[in-house]
């Protein structure tokens, strides 16, 4: 059973022996600070070759050539990355277990590493679904089975916009109708040829009884997948559907590797001296600034929620008119103003850099979900399934939601906005690696550099 057409098979295994011998060429060049020529190449091809062909069956393991992989394309980076470094590792093994080639290339592995992911990277995520249909394969036709409102989104998305690599041939929501005619419908669709792949919402009891049976059907088919209408979700909308939330895919979301929270922890560590002690000289200047629009306090100490809802302290320069405490009453918005410096401070997230004494404390960390103020914490667990989850892991200085979510409620209480900032905050915590923190605070950078949001 296959996903994927023969044809775009040997279109990616080509693409990628022909990203891994410009990785090399390229490599070469770095090293030598100059192009090389055929002969130096050509000593480094001969034994590369049979690391190529080795490559090709780590990928091959590694799930590169699977069925999913013009569905899932978000977990390409890190799974490239990873299995470039297990490619690597292979490299230097084989070149200290043959010496005959007479090379040791230390530095040129190390290049090569980086090199090669940001080009596999490229043909995979840009280059190769832009390709001309004929050479990719056509779009995939499936079957969409589940009801509610983010299912509908996931439709409508999908319908909207040319540049998924497919389509839903079919829509049959389950919430009108009744089991034994999801069965017989799902089954009917799914035994014709051009159906490859049935989106399904598995906590539907309407899909229940036609479970077993679509399995039977489904699998008797060369290609065809199952797929879970949360996980496609995901990949379209980077965020988690909320009215297709269980309980049980949050608690799968919890445990992360111990070897990522001991990554995450040193870069957050080193990141936050480095950056203290850079920006250091800035906090005179902030300071007076503050001090002559109006006289004020030029720091604010908060309280916020942090991991496992113990309470935390925060220090921000102030940008208020005074210090917020997200204490709101009837009209659940704050009666404080920004100031003309606070503006400025916010749009290019000064107003935080004395957060990075928590992040140093552990308190919080560079990449994470917002922190809440406790009041509008214990409204919005009230009244949000889930919104706890985000307590399982260290609130951050900045996060998914936040550079995702422009209209997330600040300096207020708003529900809706909440919800939509949640659903982002979920997908953080079930994706979280060090592949998304570095996009999130590139994406920092991008949004600081360009002044947007406050």
């Amino acid at each position: 059973m296959t996903l994927v057409p023969k044809r775009e098979y040997v279109v990616l295994l080509v693409g990628d022996i022909a990203v891994f011998g410009l990785s090399l060429w390229i490599t070469l060049a770095l090293r030598n600070l100059e192009f090389p020529d055929t002969q130096l190449y050509l000593r480094h091809l001969v034994p590369f070759s049979f690391l190529f062909i080795v490559w090709v069956v780590i990928f091959f393991l590694a799930g590169l050539y699977g069925k999913h992989t013009r569905l899932f394309r978000s977990s390409l980076p890190d799974t490239i990355f990873y299995t470039q470094i297990v490619n690597v590792l292979v490299a230097a093994l084989f070149f200290f277990l043959v010496p005959a080639f007479g090379l040791a290339p230390k530095t040129i592995l190390a290049l090569y590493l980086l090199v090669s992911f940001g080009l596999i990277y490229v043909w995979r995520v840009s280059m190769f679904p832009r390709l001309p249909g004929l050479l990719r394969g056509r779009k995939l036709k499936g079957i969409l089975v589940a009801s509610g409102p983010d299912a509908h989104a996931l439709a409508h998305e999908v319908a909207s916009d040319s540049r998924y690599p497919f389509v839903f041939d079919r829509i049959i929501d389950t919430a009108k109708s009744p089991s034994h005619e999801v069965i017989r419908e799902t089954l009917r669709l799914a035994a014709e040829d051009n159906m490859t792949f049935l989106v399904v919402d598995f906590s539907d009891r309407a899909f229940d009884a036609a479970r077993p049976i679509v399995y039977d059907s489904a699998f008797n088919k060369e290609r065809f997948a199952v797929v879970d209408v949360v996980e496609l979700y995901q990949e379209v909308f980077d965020r988690v559907p909320l009215s297709l939330v269980t309980y049980e895919l949050v608690l799968a979301s919890v445990n992360a590797s111990r070897m990522y929270g001991v990554v995450k922890r040193v870069i957050d560590v080193a990141g936050s001296l480095i950056l203290g002690i850079i920006l250091l000289p800035l906090y005179p200047f902030v300071a007076l600034a503050i001090k002559l629009e109006d006289g004020g306090p030029v720091f604010i100490d908060q309280e916020r929620v942090g991991r496992y809802q113990k309470p935390i302290r925060v220090m921000k320069f102030r940008s208020m008119t005074g210090n917020d405490s997200g204490e709101y009453g009837a009209s659940g918005k704050t009666k404080l103003s920004v100031t003309r410096v606070g503006n400025f401070l916010r749009r290019s997230r000064i107003d935080e850099l004395p957060q990075l004494w928590s992040v140093l404390k552990g308190d919080l960390s560079l990449v994470g979900p917002r922190p809440e103020f406790p009041a509008l914490s214990r409204e919005y667990s009230a009244k949000i399934p889930y919104y706890n989850a985000r307590y399982l892991i260290t609130p951050g200085l900045t996060g998914w939601a936040q550079i995702r979510h422009d209209t997330h409620p600040h300096h207020g209480a708003d529900i809706q906005e909440t919800k939509t900032k949640l659903s982002y905050d979920l997908y953080y915590l079930k994706h979280r690696s060090l592949f998304l923190d570095l996009f999130v605070i590139l994406q920092t950078i991008r949004i600081i550099l360009t002044a947007r949001g406050s």
